[in-house]
């Protein structure tokens, strides 16, 4: 997971790279593309992706999201990591809902200096089950954040993204871009107690560390939010704390040391509905329930 922040800060240090740099080196090299990458895609014009609407954690990465249907007059949101809960990782199987939060956001604009600070008043959604996410219910509305800072909140794509995708992983908490593109989808991604499913692997590029974990991965081409960042394999381990293993439809495991890993978001929004309340229940809702 991309969350521990003293073993990158160490390395850093030891790198005589300072504390806070706004670009770090991965741990590890990480391998060249794989076999079965999908052949680069044509160049579509891409839209400008930058900080505005990333927020910074405590330990993590973040940003203020709506979905399609959202209103400017519903309650923002922030998605991070499941891992990032500040009460805690979920267990396996667990599903967490409704729980009260006061949890604060920097909220950065386009160039990442901190804006203002948000504040939650509830943890709407978070687990680490087939997905590794959390989404916080703020206690200020789109409109009123865009008319007190001049930020609107990323949208979620509700579609499958698609391989050989450019995209960007913007940290808020490091204030630092990746650019890369999706190398292709992981079955299952098992990480200790933990398995994910169709998460999407990077290229080499996007050699993410410790504290980018919930940033928002971006498509360049729409500006649209397709994926959350969330963990790689730092020492070439087998299927331990931050060293995911892939295992394929058939059960076969495969490792790759330096390749850094994010979740897919297109299935949330069909699990929320007007007034951006959530719905387990809905038609075409596939998130875990409780």
């Amino acid at each position: 997971m991309n969350k521990p922040l003293l073993a990158a800060l160490s390395a850093l240090a030891l790198a005589g790279l300072g504390a806070a740099p706004a670009v770090a080196a991965p741990l590890t090299a990480a391998p060249a593309a794989h076999a079965d990458s999908p052949a680069p895609k044509a160049k579509t014009p891409a839209v400008t992706v930058n900080f505005a609407g990333t927020v910074s954690l405590s330990d993590c990465s973040g940003s203020v999201i709506r979905f399609p249907n959202s209103a400017d007059s519903d309650p923002a949101l922030v998605l991070s990591n499941g891992h990032c809960l500040e009460t805690g990782f979920p267990d396996p199987g667990e599903v967490i809902t409704g729980q009260s939060s006061s949890r604060t956001f920097g909220l950065l604009n386009a160039s990442g200096s901190k804006i203002a600070t948000l504040r939650a008043n509830q943890v709407v959604y978070s687990t680490m089950t087939d997905t590794d996410i959390t989404i916080y219910r703020l206690n200020t509305t789109y409109a009123q954040i865009k008319s007190s800072y001049g930020i609107s909140p990323l949208t979620l794509s509700d579609t499958h993204p698609t391989a050989g995708t450019a995209i960007k992983v913007v940290s808020g908490y490091w204030k630092t871009t990746y650019s890369c593109s999706i190398d292709g989808f992981v079955n299952q991604l098992k990480e200790g107690d933990w398995t994910w499913k169709d998460s999407i692997r990077y290229t080499s590029s996007c050699n993410t560390i410790g504290g980018t974990s919930g940033s928002p991965v971006i498509d360049t081409s729409t500006g649209k939010v397709v994926a959350v960042n969330n963990t790689g394999n730092e020492d070439g381990q087998r299927c331990t704390v931050n060293n995911p293993c892939e295992v394929d439809a058939n059960g076969n495991v495969t490792v790759h040391q330096g390749t850094n890993y994010a979740e897919e978001t297109y299935g949330i929004p069909a699990c929320f509905t007007t007034g951006n309340k959530l719905n387990l229940s809905a038609a075409g809702c596939t998130l875990p329930k409780p």
